[in-house]
């Protein structure tokens, strides 16, 4: 599919997100930047940029991005280009957490002292380098209350217009799974969905599957508002278990964007560097094939296995809420899936506790039996 005219796509303030995360900010082996220019010089429909990751460390005061400070020399290139795409439109966040623990569970003190000592640097990192907002990627046990303040201090220091965004496996969206934020994002919803953007929901790594449009639908049906779960895709084989080839990836996005409409959510990306079909040479590419499909001022037809009938509907699932999900891709062996099945829980189950606890199959058969 060639580039789409940057006329036949939606403006950047309406319609389905294209979000990309920035963490690899250096070529492997090398010093040479990672641009992020080709993002607005190629008509590649994005719409977000969230640069990653941000860390809060054991002493307050040390706040990283990934291992470096923000201000260190190698940065200035990143932090050049943002004020390019800001000044092209395009909001740019920062991740907080991640995969690196820690982060979250500073910010969940129960004295307010400790937690400033650390929110204030957050505060002055976001303020310094001008951010339009903030992704919480809450990958550890954190409280409901704990979430809430930090919300709400970002809120009231940073006004209504700053984003607030948050990135749950997709199983933290679906009632009574597991997942990795210790607090459940229903009640979240219900208490502060009016303050968080829309969710940036990991649909791989055996959290979701992103090669059928069910999950997503699922999810929807479970009584999220399409327009606030943005869909999360591994943008290379290089990152993890459950990427989908563009293949298969187109028919589900014109499935989603025919569905749902300018309602639909949109698309996540993770991560820039590396994206295929261009690689590390031209990772913009994965970019314009997605903002292509969802970012379209007419959407395209879909295939009839994504939903496509010759009309446009809204909101409806493909299959009846409850019936069985396909099963994720994961990296566990084999054994250990067939272990957790023998005591009684199906796949789906079985790989989302290992996600819980690392792969330690005792621990996931706890997991199963205390829920």
């Amino acid at each position: 599919m060639p580039p789409v005219p940057s006329d036949e796509l939606l403006p950047i303030s309406e319609g389905p997100r294209v979000v990309i995360y920035h963490q690899t900010h250096h070529k492997p082996d090398s010093e040479e930047p990672v641009s992020l220019l080709p993002l607005i010089t190629k008509p590649t429909g994005v719409t977000h940029v969230i640069i990653a990751a941000v860390h809060l460390n054991t002493q307050p005061g040390d706040l990283t991005l990934n291992d470096n400070p923000p201000s260190h020399p190698k940065f200035a290139t990143l932090w050049s280009e943002v004020s390019w795409l800001r000044a092209a439109g395009i909001k740019i966040l920062a991740m907080l957490g991640g995969a690196a623990k820690g982060t979250f569970a500073r910010l969940d003190s129960e004295s307010k002292d400790d937690f400033m000592a650390y929110y204030s640097l957050l505060r002055d990192f976001l303020r310094t380098y001008s951010l339009d907002g903030i992704d919480l990627d809450v990958e550890e046990e954190m409280s409901l209350p704990g979430i809430i303040r930090l919300i709400d201090t970002l809120r009231s220091d940073f006004g209504p217009d700053f984003l607030i965004t948050m990135a749950p496996v997709a199983t933290a969206l679906l009632p009574a799974q597991p997942h990795l934020s210790g607090f459940s994002y229903f009640d979240l919803e219900r208490q502060r969905g009016q303050e968080i953007a829309w969710y940036n929901t990991q649909f791989y790594c055996g959290w979701g599957d992103a090669s059928t449009p069910f999950w997503y639908d699922a999810i929807i049906a479970s009584g999220w508002a399409s327009g606030r779960v943005v869909m999360g895709l591994l943008t290379s084989p290089k990152l993890g278990a459950g990427y989908v080839g563009w293949e298969k990836l187109e028919g589900v996005l014109r499935g989603l964007r025919w569905r749902y409409g300018t309602a639909f959510g949109g698309i996540m990306g993770w991560e820039y560097f590396c994206a295929e079909p261009g690689g590390e040479a031209r990772p913009w590419e994965w970019v314009e094939k997605v903002g292509g499909v969802v970012r379209r001022k007419v959407a395209l037809e879909a295939p009839a296995e994504a939903g496509g009938q010759g009309q446009q509907t809204q909101q409806v699932p493909l299959r009846p809420f409850g019936a069985a999900l396909p099963a994720p891709a994961h990296a566990y062996p084999a054994e250990s899936v067939k272990t957790l099945q023998e005591l009684g829980f199906d796949q789906q189950q079985a790989v989302a506790a290992l996600n819980v606890t690392d792969g330690n199959v005792e621990q996931a058969a706890g997991l199963l039996f205390a829920d």
